[in-house]
């Protein structure tokens, strides 16, 4: 397997505590009009995530395809090379996380933080993905913020620096061909800044088009 290429960064695509895998953000209170779509506690997104980091002062970086299902109570990820191999595949859920690698036994712990730090040795914004893929975050003074191509960045309550940098437009009911569209994440930037706590990474996330989007 090429250097560059760390199968253990899938676990970045989990991105969810265990303990909080519903979102504050529901759909019927996310608002209308031309700001992100509401919020979808059941979704299924494809995409490619690039995540770039130090390791002994150098640079490093990773590059994975991934395939991302979320219930209210769950969430899926599988995630493949970019020739298409199975790197592996994690299961989260309010009681643990398993993550699974061809031909090696799964691997289990309470929550991502706890696994991500033992395999990966830097930590990783699990709890903020499964609302970042959509639109949505919890600003650093708490409130709660909604992405809109008008308003497209914004620091979270953890540190992280998040850039919506492009968008596509979606049917009001997703993937339905319904008139009036709505936006949805296409590319989304994140970076964190090194600290006595943490050290820095970044990351790239471009979702596929879902059906019946157009970029704008």
């Amino acid at each position: 397997m090429p250097k560059n290429f760390i199968p253990l960064a899938v676990l970045c695509l989990s991105l969810s505590a265990c303990s909080t895998l519903t979102s504050p953000f529901s759909s019927d209170t996310a608002p209308s009009g031309k700001t992100v779509a509401p919020y979808r506690e059941q979704v299924e997104l494809t995409g490619r995530l690039n995540v770039v980091y130090q390791k002994d002062d150098k640079p490093e970086s990773a590059t994975v395809n991934f395939n991302w299902q979320q219930t209210a109570q769950r969430t899926d990820v599988t995630l493949y090379s970019p020739v298409g191999s199975t790197l592996a595949t994690i299961a989260v859920t309010p009681q643990q996380v398993v993550l699974t690698q061809s031909g090696k036994a799964p691997r289990s712990a309470p929550d991502v933080d706890t696994l991500s730090a033992q395999m990966l040795g830097w930590s990783l914004p699990v709890s903020g993905l499964r609302d970042w893929l959509q639109g949505y975050a919890v600003a650093a003074d708490g409130k709660r913020f909604v992405a809109a191509p008008g308003n497209d960045s914004v620091t979270t309550k953890d540190g992280w620096r998040l850039r919506y940098v492009s968008w596509q437009e979606v049917g009001q009911n997703a993937g339905e061909n319904v008139a009036g569209t709505l936006p949805q994440p296409r590319r989304i930037d994140a970076e964190r800044h090194a600290s006595a706590q943490a050290d820095a990474v970044s990351l790239r996330i471009v979702l596929d088009p879902t059906p019946s989007a157009t970029a704008p």
